[in-house]
């Protein structure tokens, strides 16, 4: 199997503040906020979700290949992606860029304060589905707003089944954008909040949506998830973790599960549980790619978890 994950690369700066934001930000000046925020820790973790994505596909025995775009300051990267052999054949570098990087600042209450750069993310459109070869499934994940539009049309033009993935990237997209995007699909995965802005901006139901589709995937946090497959709705249960420290990537986790699960063939049971047991592998580990089960692991706390052994 060989997947074609269009989406963003991306530098995570996350700090942690050893106090709350609300003791420091004062409600009656809000309209002239200077706050500084003093923080002992930090680390820099690989994100972005085209990476997060191949890196479990690697977990998995899969061949991943990442289309993206990077900047000058990506050499930290690359040597990782190098170390880890996933291809960087479909990686553009843009001159005069930053590679896309979140600033992170979290308070002792979880509380976050966000700043993402996209840098290069911005000329995602200067790179095109086929100039890819031997791609047997695509994901298109966040990235920039001209280069996935054109990536959907593109895999849809060359035949090649793909997942839309809007995440955190749907905002940028009115209600015919992602009409479209559904309608050139052949699979659709949101979590539950971006089911409900998918649903507002369409005005179209989950069943009305899922009818567009081979499949539409709703994750739901520690609620597991559904797949809308078949005229049926498949409930998945969330996998235990053993224990709870980061959820960033876990949806990347399990995207690179349902990718993994399409292209081999599994049922939609199957493949949901294999999505599921990589989210929860992820959850105990902080960063993106920082969990380094091998295959015979997966499967291990596969059947513990599930009962049975997957393909």
């Amino acid at each position: 199997m060989s997947a074609l994950i269009c989406g963003s690369l991306a530098f995570d700066s996350i700090m942690v503040f050893h106090d709350h934001f609300k003791n420091h930000i004062l409600p009656e000046k809000i309209h002239m906020l200077n706050v500084s925020f003093l923080v002992p820790e930090m680390r820099r973790e690989f994100g972005g979700c085209a990476g997060n994505i191949a890196y479990n596909l690697k977990l998995l025995g899969s061949t991943p290949q990442i289309m993206a775009t990077c900047g000058a300051d990506f050499a930290p990267y690359a040597a990782h992606l190098d170390k880890l052999n996933i291809s960087r054949q479909h990686i553009r570098h843009v001159e005069d860029s930053f590679t896309a990087q979140a600033f992170i600042t979290t308070d002792l209450s979880d509380n976050q304060i966000t700043a993402f750069h996209p840098g290069a993310m911005n000329f995602s459109h200067l790179n095109h589905v086929n100039q890819a070869s031997d791609v047997t499934i695509g994901i298109i994940s966040p990235d920039g707003r001209d280069g996935m539009l054109q990536h959907a049309r593109e895999f849809q033009e060359a035949g090649t089944p793909f997942i839309f993935d809007p995440g955190q990237g749907m905002p940028m997209f009115d209600g015919n954008d992602l009409m479209a995007f559904v309608e050139l699909a052949d699979y659709v995965t949101v979590n539950d909040y971006e089911a409900e802005l998918l649903q507002t901006r369409t005005g179209k139901t989950l069943d009305e949506l899922a009818q567009l589709v081979k499949a539409l995937i709703v994750t739901r946090g520690e609620l597991g998830s559904h797949i809308y497959a078949d005229g049926q709705v498949i409930d998945i249960p969330c996998a235990r973790a053993s224990e709870v420290l980061d959820p960033t990537g876990c949806g990347d986790a399990y995207r690179a599960g349902l990718l993994h699960g399409i292209a081999n063939g599994m049922d939609w049971a199957t493949t949901g549980r294999l999505a599921s047991l990589l989210g929860a592998i992820k959850i105990a580990h902080r960063g993106g790619q920082n969990h380094a089960p091998s295959l015979n692991d997966i499967k291990q706390l596969f059947k513990a978890e599930f009962g049975y052994d997957f393909a």
